[in-house]
């Protein structure tokens, strides 16, 4: 039996329902239904549940191409349509997808009372529209994403049909094992790597590198269980480069196969995958990949929502939950076989709503196995409330203005950034902290910019701010963009202020500019609000280093030496704390019969392990990297 056999096979299941079709195919994770039949396409909700709960298969109707409207001519029915105070900025065809895009400020009126918009657009063009609200900041990344995937699109409607045919090829064994193998992130933080094996099928789940280190930098690929011949998917959590660094190598290696990750995460990963390459070329190391290469695994790229059920290997179905940490960052649920065994990673998650996200999902259909960070899992790792979080803020910023410092925060710029960013404007806006200017050096903007295009990934506060209020706490005119050196040279010799700059380790970037010129003054001070990996510059100084070596551009040496005073928040953390990760643990539907630790400290991993087998009284484990375990 082949993949056509199936293929025949849903379609003799499919006439049931849908007699009317000119062709089925298999698209990616989908089965597209290709129809000329004009009912069929605009009244088939509920021979499309129907079938859709018989096959349990992501299922789609399409227009056939030869009769869609003609582009021009849809543009023109939809700008009538739609009333001009929808504010419509911009409508994008997607051939590949039968789909029109409309970019809207006001989504509301282009949908219509009850949707009646929206169904006269799909009946008289024949298009599925699909309704985005227009970002209030423009993103150059997401432009550049759409722009080649509109370029590729025919190269990307093959390989979907390709994919297609190996994620639904036959299944051969029935009773199937299910191994779990530590290729990196497992009592460590970075390079976070595994593979998921069973008899039919090989997932990776994240594939990061280390920026702390240069001896463990990279996953461990040269292990036996990896083959990349065999590899069937790639799932990335989010988009930080302990999780995503890698993904282009691999493609580069020669893995042809899927990448399923959110749109927030491939927007944001491809952002710093593209900053991580320009950063290696500054300072002349081997490039491990090439813009190239990330151009493949934006083609490669099938975005998923959360909740939305999808096949991904003949016997693995994948489904990606909320998990708090970052824009679009997911809990994998994987459901192996046909009930044989779940299982769920949380990747970096937070059990907490903060002012930019919801707090982590906490309820699964089903679950064996859960895979759970351990970043702040040690006895000692106690984490203030917000509140205090936030005082600790305001009063170190009192402090250092009234003695005309300034404060120089590094931050991650996917995550850190915008949450300190919307905390800083309130304190502003309520009058907690002098109106000072706030200067933004990096990647900072660009990721906030791609914050704005993904608005239904915020927290609902922050939507009912910006869309209902007309107040976006992104847009504070106390927020400057630094842009140049010159620039630079101002803020430092300028007057008090807060200085947020990228990277968030002090392992690069502006930040490490913005230290070496401030560091000799005791009347600044230098802030961390994440977590920083053992061996950078950030954790050096965090333990109490007050002096280090660095290099110039023409590679001369120089120490310089730290007076400025040194402060660490770690309420402001996208991490959950030790309590919150017990808390979630408790709350968790259904209870697991496993635990395993991972993204943690060596001790932190096991301690973690360690007080959920007595607390929780269920199995736990500290895997090591390399170490292959028997999940069933």
């Amino acid at each position: 039996m082949s993949s056509i056999d199936v293929l025949n096979y849903y379609k003799s299941v499919i006439k049931k329902y849908i007699p009317s079709f000119e062709s089925i195919e298999f698209e990616g994770p989908e089965i597209a239904i290709y129809s000329k039949d004009r009912r069929v396409i605009t009244q088939n909700g509920d021979a499309l549940k129907k079938l859709a709960k018989e096959l349990r298969k992501r299922i789609v109707i399409r227009a056939d191409p030869t009769i869609r409207a003609i582009a021009d001519d849809a543009m023109e029915f939809i700008k009538h349509a739609v009333p001009s105070d929808a504010e419509i900025s911009k409508i994008t065809f997607d051939a590949n997808m039968g789909e029109v895009i409309i970019a809207a400020r006001k989504p509301g009126l282009v949908i219509g009372k009850n949707g009646v918009t929206l169904r006269a657009i799909r009946e008289n063009t024949l298009w599925r529209p699909n309704v985005v609200r227009t970002p209030p900041i423009e993103s150059k990344t997401v432009d550049s994403v759409r722009a080649l995937l509109k370029k590729e699109k025919e190269t990307q409607k093959k390989y979907l049909k390709l994919i297609g045919h190996r994620i639904h090829r036959p299944v051969l064994f029935k009773n199937s094992e299910v191994r779990l193998c530590s290729l990196g992130g497992f009592r460590e933080v970075g390079r976070t790597c595994m593979l998921l094996q069973t008899k039919e099928s090989t997932v990776m789940i994240d594939c990061g590198v280390n920026l702390g280190s240069k001896i463990h930098e990279f996953p461990r690929l040269d292990l036996a269980e990896f083959d990349i011949e065999k590899l069937d998917a790639v799932l990335v959590t989010h988009a930080h480069l302990d999780h995503c660094g890698f993904v282009p190598y691999l493609y580069k290696w020669g893995y042809k196969g899927p990448l399923f990750m959110t749109q927030p995460t491939r927007n944001l990963a491809v952002m710093l995958q593209l900053d991580y390459v320009d950063i290696a070329a500054k300072e002349g190391r081997d490039l491990i990949y090439s813009k190239k290469d990330i151009k493949q695994e934006i083609i490669n790229t099938i975005p998923l929502e959360y909740n939305e059920v999808t096949d991904i290997a003949p016997d693995i179905k994948l489904t990606f939950h909320n998990s708090g940490h970052i824009l679009g960052s997911a809990m994998t649920h994987l459901h192996i076989g046909d009930g044989l065994y779940n299982m769920v990673y949380t990747g970096d998650f937070k059990f907490q709503r903060t002012k930019l996200l919801e707090p982590a999902s906490y309820k699964f259909p089903r679950l064996e196995t859960i895979i759970i960070e351990s970043t702040y899992g040690g006895p000692h790792d106690a984490m203030q409330s917000r509140n205090e979080a936030e005082k600790q803020l305001v009063d170190l910023i009192h402090d250092v203005v009234k003695k005309g410092g300034k404060i120089l925060i590094p931050v991650l710029a996917v995550g850190r950034a915008q949450e300190i960013l919307i905390v800083l404007e309130e304190l502003i806006t309520r009058k907690r902290i002098p109106s000072i200017p706030i200067f933004i050096d990096g990647m900072i903007s660009e990721a906030t910019a791609i914050h704005t295009t993904h608005p239904e990934y915020l927290s609902d506060d922050l939507r009912e701010k910006i869309f209902h209020q007309g107040h976006n706490p992104f847009l504070c005119e106390n927020f400057h963009q630094v842009d140049s050196y010159e620039a630079r040279e101002d803020i430092i010799m300028g007057d008090s202020c807060v200085i947020l700059a990228t990277s968030g380790m002090l392992n690069g970037g502006p930040s490490v500019s913005y230290l070496e010129r401030l560091a000799d003054n005791s009347k600044n001070a230098l802030l961390f609000v994440s977590y920083q990996v053992e061996g950078t510059l950030g954790r050096r100084i965090q333990k109490g280093w007050r002096e280090y070596t660095m290099v110039d551009e023409k590679g001369r040496r120089r120490v310089v030496r730290v007076n400025l005073s040194v402060h660490s928040i770690k309420g402001f953390s996208g991490h959950s704390s030790r309590s919150q990760i017990m808390g979630y643990l408790r709350k968790l539907k259904p209870k697991p019969e496993r635990v395993l630790t991972c993204h943690g400290e060596s001790s932190k991993c096991v301690n973690l392990a360690s007080i959920i087998h007595q607390r929780l009284k269920c199995e736990t484990k500290a895997p090591k990297n390399t170490e292959t375990l028997f999940l069933h």
